[in-house]
C-alpha cells in the first residue's frame, strides 16, 4: 500500500430510533480490518446523504425513491402514543384513532407517517423536529404520535406512552443506490439477512476453496477403499469357488481318470 492510498471502510448512516449496534457487532467480528464508520442523520438527510456517496448504505424509514435506490424491509414498528404520566389514557394499555378526535395532535415537520388527514385537533403551530414535539407534550399541550422506538429514545420520566392499535405504521429498511451495489454493501446485506460467513454473496470464492479441497481427495479414498474390499472379497470368493470346484471334480470334471 502507498501512501496515498486510504484503508477500505464502510459507512453506515442510520435514523433516529433504529439501533444499528447488533449488525455493527457481527461485522466488526467478520470484518476486522475494514472499519464500520455509524453516521446517525435526521431522516430528511438520509436521501441526499447516500444520493451524494457519503455514505455506502442507510437503515431508513420507509418509502424511498425505488427507481434510485435498492431497499430491504426489515420490520415494522409499533406506533404509540406519547401523553403525559397524569393523562386519561394512561388509565388503558390501547388508544384508538377514533379516541384522538377532540385531543390537540402535534405534526412536527419531520414526521415520519404520511398521513391523509392527521386525527384530532390541530396544533397552535408545527414543531420542527419530533423532539421539540416531545418538549410540548411534556408542557401539557397536547399528544405526539411517533414509533415506539422515537418514544423510547425521547424518553422522559414525565411522559408514557400507549399503542394505537390502528394508526399508520413505520417500516425499517437497509437501503443504499442500485448503481452502488459493492462487495462491502453485499457483505453488509449477508449480516443483515443473517447469512453465514461461507454463504455471504461477493466473499463466496475464498470461503468456498477449502471445500473443494476437502472434496478433491475424497474420490480416491473411496476408490483405494473399494479397491481393498473387492480385492479381499474376490480372493475369498476365489477359495471358496476353488474348493467347491475341487470337491465335484470327479464327478463334474471333463478330464477322465487316469486308470491305475
Amino acid at each position: 500500500m502507498t501512501g496515498s492510498e486510504e484503508t477500505p471502510s464502510f459507512r453506515l448512516a442510520y435514523v433516529p430510533g433504529v439501533t444499528p449496534a447488533k449488525w455493527a457487532r457481527i461485522w466488526n467480528e467478520r470484518l476486522p480490518d475494514i472499519p464500520l464508520a455509524l453516521l446517525q442523520v435526521p431522516a430528511a438527510e438520509t436521501d441526499g446523504l447516500l444520493r451524494a456517496g457519503d455514505a455506502d448504505a442507510a437503515f431508513v424509514r420507509l418509502p424511498v425513491d425505488r427507481t434510485f435506490f435498492s431497499a430491504i424491509p426489515l420490520y415494522t414498528e409499533t406506533t404509540v402514543v406519547v401523553l403525559p404520566k397524569d393523562h386519561l389514557f394512561t388509565a388503558g394499555e390501547e388508544v384508538t384513532v377514533a379516541d384522538l378526535a377532540d385531543e390537540v395532535l402535534f405534526h412536527p415537520l419531520d414526521d415520519v407517517f404520511d398521513w391523509d388527514a392527521p386525527p384530532g385537533e390541530p396544533a397552535f403551530e408545527r414543531p420542527a423536529t419530533t423532539e421539540d414535539a416531545i418538549e410540548l407534550v411534556a408542557g401539557n399541550v397536547g399528544l405526539l404520535v411517533v414509533p415506539q422506538s422515537l418514544a423510547r429514545l425521547y424518553h422522559r420520566k414525565d411522559l408514557t406512552y400507549r399503542t394505537l392499535t390502528d394508526g399508520p405504521e413505520s417500516s425499517v429498511a437497509l437501503s443504499w443506490p442500485e448503481e452502488a451495489t459493492t462487495d462491502l454493501v453485499e457483505d453488509f446485506i449477508g449480516i443483515v439477512r443473517g447469512r453465514t460467513v461461507n454463504s455471504t454473496r461477493g466473499r463466496s470464492t475464498a470461503a468456498e476453496q477449502p471445500k473443494q479441497e476437502r472434496k478433491r481427495p475424497e474420490p480416491s479414498r473411496q476408490k483405494s477403499g473399494a479397491g481393498k474390499s473387492r480385492t479381499g472379497g474376490a480372493a475369498k470368493s476365489s477359495g471358496r469357488g476353488t474348493r467347491g470346484r475341487s470337491g465335484s471334480s470327479g464327478k463334474g470334471s471333463g478330464k477322465p481318470r487316469r486308470r491305475s
